[in-house]
């Protein structure tokens, strides 16, 4: 009897220990990594988000912009770090792809705990508002009749941006050329600038668009975007193609359940800061929730089906 009840009150003290330290925590700033550039419209978003966060956590939430990898050198750097609930970062299904593409240093399931469901990247293509192409039509009429002569840009090879445009391409016999960018900002530097015809990007664009800099010539969504009802979606244009990118946040495997809900919790309440949603609609996109249980799910179920897309359409590096 005596050993049972020492059992239970070491039990019973673990527990209480767990308890507090989730109730301290946090107790420093929370840093959350954004693997996009600076002012790009996923790092809009998570800086509002994470103001947002830091009323709610009590401590400050920076942002620490890791862009590269087609959006996945911020999962890298978060499978390396501490599992304390100190370190987090914004993640797509790119995570997911990535490593069916090129060899990786994260297993996007064994290492990372997918804290919450945010929102939806949404994506379009857009060329410059002085180019001859006014419709998706037009512009792909000119692709198939002058092959290898057509340049567009994305955020990087396996993004969501680069194997639309791959799929398009097989779809309709096109060969163009695709130029990786580390972020979304040079690529509109270089499409204002002419050195190159298209942009495959997230609503990034959205400012451009609505200044008449660029124009939209189709979204690649289920449906069209409220903001602009007159962009067509591939889908329509007879394209079976259908893509967008849900984000969330996602901590190293590891991160005491306590904390995990603090975190949760956080964000959550932040979706509703009308500076947050503020942000959400300048880029086009609204809120689309997951809880812990359902974006782990959500992740896992994305396996098979991120495999098959890089299979279909090529997309493996050799080297």
């Amino acid at each position: 009897m005596r050993r049972w009840m020492k059992v239970a009150a070491a039990a019973l003290l673990g527990l209480c220990a767990g308890i507090a330290s989730a109730q301290k925590y946090p107790d420093r700033p929370v840093t959350l990594i954004c693997p996009f550039t600076p002012g790009a419209a996923a790092d809009v978003q998570l800086r509002a988000l994470a103001q947002a966060m830091s009323k709610e956590l009590g401590q400050t939430v920076l942002v620490d912009n890791r862009p590269g990898a087609a959006g996945t050198l911020g999962a890298a750097v978060l499978a390396n770090a501490k599992p304390d609930g100190y370190t987090l970062a914004q993640v797509t299904n790119t995570v997911i792809r990535q490593p069916f593409i090129a060899k990786t240093t994260f297993d996007p399931i064994k290492d990372f705990t997918y804290v919450i469901g945010v929102s939806t990247f949404d994506f379009g293509l857009v060329v410059e508002s002085s180019s001859p192409w006014r419709t998706f039509q037009e512009f792909t009429t000119y692709a198939k009749q002058n092959p290898g002569k057509v340049s567009y840009g994305t955020i990087g090879v396996g993004s969501v941006p680069h194997q639309v445009m791959t799929r398009i391409g097989t779809k309709l016999g096109l060969e163009w050329n695709h130029v990786p960018y580390k972020g979304s900002g040079p690529a509109q530097t270089d499409l204002q600038g002419g050195h190159i015809m298209a942009l495959s990007d997230t609503t990034g664009w959205s400012p451009f668009v609505d200044s008449g800099k660029f124009r939209l010539l189709a979204v690649y969504g289920e449906k069209r975007l409220n903001r602009y009802p007159n962009a067509p979606t591939l889908k329509e244009l007879g394209l079976d193609i259908v893509d967008f990118a849900p984000w969330g946040l996602a901590a190293p495997k590891g991160v005491a359940a306590g904390r995990i809900k603090i975190i949760h919790d956080a964000a959550q309440k932040a979706l509703k800061d009308p500076a947050f949603l503020a942000a959400l609609d300048a880029m086009a996109n609204e809120v689309r929730y997951m809880n812990t249980q359902q974006y782990q799910s959500y992740m896992a179920g994305r396996v098979p089906i991120e495999k098959e897309v890089v299979e279909k359409y090529g997309l493996r590096q050799t080297n």
